[in-house]
């Protein structure tokens, strides 16, 4: 396992990063904010009136994977269950045999390409389905877009790999602003792009680990299980990409649990035979440590009262059960880390506290890896 003193050796030095950073996952993370507003400018020019003009849909079939399949849960997280219309998503490449006229399907891909994108766009120009396409510039998709006169959204081929959310969830959050089924208030694209710029100066290589808050939950991660805990059903989309991003970049397992309703389930693992029941020595020989240590990581929602438990059972809300689960780890010493607390996170509105809890998750795996140089190992 690599120590902690090692790994911050490797965190503060810009030229080792970079050479562990073949695909440019670190500039593709840091511009963010760009790749809302070059999107949002995509999507403008793509007409969008083709889909919103008939109306309000009965339903949004989203055909996504990955990525897209983020994006997709944010917009369905952020319309919540009062949403005058269903959200689906799937992965493709069947539609829900129920798709119809009166729907509106969105292909959100980054490549366009492959059957599980291709075939539902076919399939839905044959039943009449409303299409929206999202995807790389010149792929197979776009072709399908355009044999059913529909629009589609090019994404430059720069775009890297497992840094793309953003360029798949600004169309959907536009698509749905336009619909009337999000208060353009609520999808301020310029606001979650000016949070993503912030995240990228706090977060950015340049940033030293003392004072670099995605740095600091890397090496705190360094020798952790991270028992993500998720404050109603916005947080859980953060969660499972942070977990899914420190999967597939890094390597490492997590343990999700959105609240309230897995409140009992994560009580258990934090108290249960994991937990390390004493205090942790900070000043212990961590090359003598024999496994990882279980980590709480906590992912707040502070609206998510409002929208999601009240009344359910007890706990009665996501913030309640996040106190028990606190206070759980507090009595099995188990470490906590924040995700995207530091600052005055409150200042900013629901999506772009969001969007920088995202942007900090996205900053911290891709550190992780390269502190662990997943990269260059993945591409030999």
């Amino acid at each position: 396992m690599t120590s902690p003193e090692l790994a911050e050796e490797v965190l503060d030095d810009l030229d080792v990063l970079r050479a562990r950073d073949p695909r440019g996952l670190l500039p593709a993370v840091a511009g963010a904010g760009a790749q809302v507003r070059e999107t949002a400018r995509l999507t403008e020019e793509a007409g969008l009136d083709r889909v919103t003009g008939g109306g309000r849909p009965r339903g949004l079939v989203i055909v996504a994977r990955r990525e897209g399949a983020v994006a997709a849960s944010v917009l369905r997280a952020l319309l919540g269950p009062s949403s005058p219309v269903t959200v689906d998503v799937v992965p493709g490449p069947d539609l829900p045999v129920w798709t119809g006229p009166t729907d509106i399907a969105v292909v959100a891909t980054r490549t366009g390409a492959g059957r599980y994108a291709v075939t539902p766009a076919y399939e839905a120009a044959r039943r009449g389905v409303t299409l929206l396409g999202i995807g790389a510039e010149d792929a197979p998709l776009r072709a399908a877009c355009s044999t059913a006169r529909m629009p589609y959204v090019p994404l430059p081929r720069a775009r890297v790999r497992h840094a793309t959310l953003w360029s798949l969830l600004t169309p959907l959050l536009r698509l749905a602003t336009d619909l009337g089924l999000l208060r353009p208030e609520a999808a301020d694209l310029e606001a979650v792009a000016s949070a993503l710029d912030e995240v990228a100066e706090e977060c950015g290589p340049a940033r030293e680990s003392f004072t670099n808050p995605a740095k600091t939950l890397a090496l705190e991660l360094l020798d952790a299980f991270p028992v993500i805990a998720a404050e109603g059903p916005l947080a859980d989309t953060a969660a499972a990409r942070f977990a899914d991003q420190l999967a597939t970049l890094a390597g490492l397992p997590t343990s999700g649990f959105r609240l309230p309703d897995q409140r009992v389930a994560a009580c258990a693992v934090l108290g249960g035979p994991l937990a390390p029941r004493e205090a942790d020595d900070f000043f212990r020989d961590r090359a003598e440590d024999e496994g990882r240590r279980l980590r709480l990581l906590t992912i707040r929602d502070t609206d998510a009262a409002h929208h999601d438990g009240a009344g359910e059972r007890e706990p009665r809300s996501a913030h309640e059960a996040m106190t028990e689960v606190l206070r759980t780890a507090a009595a099995s010493n188990v470490p906590v880390s924040g995700l995207a607390e530091h600052g005055d996170p409150d200042r900013h509105g629901r999506l772009p506290r969001l969007a920088r809890q995202l942007a900090v998750a996205d900053f911290s795996a891709v550190y992780l890896a390269l502190v662990l140089d997943q990269e260059r190992a993945l591409r030999r």
